[in-house]
Order: C-alpha cells, then sequence, then structure tokens
C-alpha cells in the first residue's frame, strides 16, 4: 500500500511539473522578442556588419517588427545565414526570455581577381570564391591581365576537382600566390599586385620600387615555396647594398636562378 501511494504522489509530481512547464512556456512564446545579440568575428576587413545583417533577415521575413518568441525560426535563419557568400560558419540560439544570439564567423579574403570577362570577386584564404560587394573592399592583393576564369561561388578545390571544370585552371595557382604572399609578414607589404601574361608568367608588382618581379608559373605548393624563397633571400642579402632602384627586373622564373636586369641609366 505504502509502494502504491509514493508511486501515485510520484506520478502527480511530475503531472504537476509539467503542467506548470507547458504553462510557462506558452508564456514565454508569447512574448515580444528583443533585437538578437550578434558577435561577428573576422580577421581583417568586415564585408557584413550587423545593420546589413539585420537587413537582410527582415528581406527574408525571418524577423518582424512586434513578432513573438514563439515565431522565431532558428533553423532557417542558421541555413539562410550560411548560404551568405561572406559568412563562414554561423551559429543561432534563444537564451531563457525573449533573448537570442546570432554568433558568425566571416570569411577572410586574400585576393580580388579582375578576368578577362569584365568580371571582379574575391578569393578567400580557404579557396572559396565571393562575389564583390558594393558597399565593401579589402585591402588584399589584386590580380589581373589574361585570366579567363569565370565567378562561381564555390570552391576552388571543388572546381578544380570537377571533369566538367576542368579548363579553369588558373585559380588554383592564383591561390597559391595570394596565400603565401599573405602569410608571409614581409611579402604582404611588398607586393601589391599580380599581372598574368599571355604567355601564363605571373609578374608580380611592389608597392615600393618600380621595377617588376617575374615568378613564372605556380604549377604546385614547392614550386611557389621554392620560388618566393630565392626571392627572399634577394631581398634580404641584396636589396640592401645594391638599393631598391638598381634593377629594373627580377626573375625567379627558373629553377635554381635569380636573373637580374639593370635599369638604363
Amino acid at each position: 500500500m505504502k509502494n502504491w501511494m509514493k508511486i501515485s504522489l510520484w506520478i502527480l509530481l511530475a503531472a504537476g511539473v509539467t503542467v506548470i512547464l507547458y504553462f510557462a512556456n506558452q508564456e514565454e512564446i508569447k512574448k515580444k522578442y528583443k533585437n538578437p545579440k550578434i558577435s561577428i568575428h573576422v580577421d581583417g576587413d568586415a564585408f557584413l556588419t550587423e545593420p546589413e545583417l539585420i537587413d537582410r533577415l527582415k528581406l527574408h521575413r525571418l524577423i518582424q517588427e512586434n513578432d513573438r518568441v514563439g515565431n522565431l525560426n532558428i533553423r532557417k535563419m542558421e541555413y539562410v545565414i550560411s548560404c551568405m557568400p561572406e559568412v563562414k560558419n554561423v551559429k543561432v540560439f534563444k537564451r531563457i526570455g525573449n533573448e537570442w544570439d546570432i554568433q558568425l564567423n566571416l570569411r577572410k579574403p586574400i585576393a580580388r581577381i579582375f578576368n578577362t570577362s569584365g568580371q571582379s570577386f574575391y578569393l578567400d584564404e580557404d579557396g572559396f570564391l565571393m562575389n564583390r560587394s558594393s558597399l565593401h573592399t579589402a585591402r588584399v592583393l589584386v590580380f589581373s591581365g589574361k585570366i579567363k576564369d569565370r565567378f562561381l561561388p564555390n570552391s576552388i578545390f571543388k572546381i578544380i576537382n570537377n571533369d566538367s571544370l576542368k579548363s579553369i585552371r588558373n585559380l588554383d595557382d592564383i591561390y597559391r600566390i595570394s596565400n603565401y604572399v599573405c602569410n608571409d609578414p614581409i611579402l604582404h607589404k611588398l607586393i601589391g599586385q599580380v599581372y598574368r601574361e599571355k604567355n601564363g608568367d605571373f609578374i608580380l608588382i611592389p608597392i615600393v620600387g618600380d621595377q617588376k618581379i617575374n615568378l613564372g608559373t605556380a604549377n604546385s605548393d614547392e614550386d611557389v615555396n621554392d620560388k618566393f624563397g630565392r626571392l627572399l633571400d634577394f631581398y634580404k642579402e641584396a636589396m640592401p647594398f645594391e638599393g631598391w632602384n638598381k634593377y629594373s627586373e627580377i626573375s625567379v622564373k627558373y629553377e635554381g636562378q635569380i636573373v637580374c636586369r639593370k635599369r638604363a641609366n
């Protein structure tokens, strides 16, 4: 008899707690939600601001004035934000009451590409292609010249491994060059533009001095590392003695060589 009474009391207690939680939840979902607390993490220039994010969510009718907590579609909102080209990853979640959070990491562009079709787009540190923004620009390495690659909202690694897109071959070279320059403290400050010539050579244009640097091709990581290694050795060991204006052209195109052309008097 005593066991029966204990079981009955536990059942009544559980039912009571369930009822209380149900009505508390009903009251909560009727509350009007506040504006979200937005945390944007980015290393470099931000291509998406808090007001712009809110405007886009309003455009998708995911945020509406004086709407209630129960109408917040967290999953759909997270999906819509994750599809924005500037966004690397995002997390949207509710907190107790009528408060909620959006946390997102933005992509970091490392190169801007101007192709022969008149298009302009960005390449980020993960090899992802980003369309240019009419509101924001980034101080990154600029690529121009004989570049036929067109913009596709995808990763260059997926493009390279896709048999139907094998004609697109410049983007992986551009990624290798820009990734190396972006991560080297000397070259990052030294090189401002890169021009691709008709024969496939990449010409680096320094910010300091008016000589041009012929890198040649950039067919592999090993090739790029070797060429930039020789160039850095030259800048560290020879330039302080020779001066920045002695040479009109420096070439590391050929394996194991640094060929310099003196400027005409």
